[in-house]
């Protein structure tokens, strides 16, 4: 998408949140529910919609937490697409392993032209796509090796903004990507009122290039 894009209830950001078999509850409902609200507060200047990596159907979180997705990912329908993390360390495929084994979704999302956005360990399916390669991003502390080996520079930064690439760091960090993104797309002022709104105070530092 365009640099310098700035959304409003005419031109509206379209963000597609992915969630998959095992993902953390977190790192998805963080940013939907900051997203939401930003919507909301700007009449309509920010749509987001669960996506699944293909077709519609269920999903079981990390915790159990079960989901009616009715959607599957279209990238021509997304400028911002959102993928968080789950299930990294537990060496079993699942989770986040199994989205960066499926060779099919990431050539889709190697080719899409939306902001791809990486949540914790959800940055890792988009090293595994090869777009953090040679580019600033971060990720969990406990992948942050992993990622320096795909060939990104590991920025120790709450949130890393790229440019074209956004990344944030462990779990909770979704909620300081998502209020970066209504700054970066919205302006100051609603990101001010989400925090107002939701009683949350940013942490860490945002890293811009």
């Amino acid at each position: 998408m365009e640099q310098g894009f700035h959304a409003s209830a005419d031109s509206p950001l379209r963000v597609q949140v992915v969630v998959f078999g095992g993902v953390e509850e977190l790192d998805f409902v963080a940013p939907v529910e900051v997203l939401g609200l930003a919507g909301r507060l700007s009449g309509g200047a920010i749509e987001t919609t669960l996506v699944t990596t293909g077709e519609p159907g269920r999903v079981r979180c990390a915790y159990g937490t079960e989901l009616d997705v009715a959607h599957g990912w279209s990238p021509h329908g997304a400028d911002v697409i959102v993928v968080p993390g789950g299930g990294y360390n537990r060496g079993d495929g699942s989770g986040v392993r199994k989205v960066m084994a499926d060779a099919d979704f990431l050539a889709r999302l190697a080719a899409a032209e939306a902001l791809p956005v990486g949540i914790c360990t959800g940055t890792m399916a988009l090293a595994a796509a090869g777009i953090t390669k040679d580019r600033n991003a971060t990720t969990h502390h406990a992948a942050k090796a992993d990622l320096a080996a795909h060939g990104a520079t590991v920025v120790d930064a709450r949130v890393v903004d790229d440019g074209d690439l956004i990344t944030g760091g462990g779990i909770t960090s979704g909620l300081d990507v998502a209020v970066w993104l209504v700054e970066r797309f919205l302006g100051v002022g609603v990101a001010h009122r989400v925090e107002s709104q939701m009683e949350y105070e940013r942490r860490g530092t945002v890293w811009r290039r």
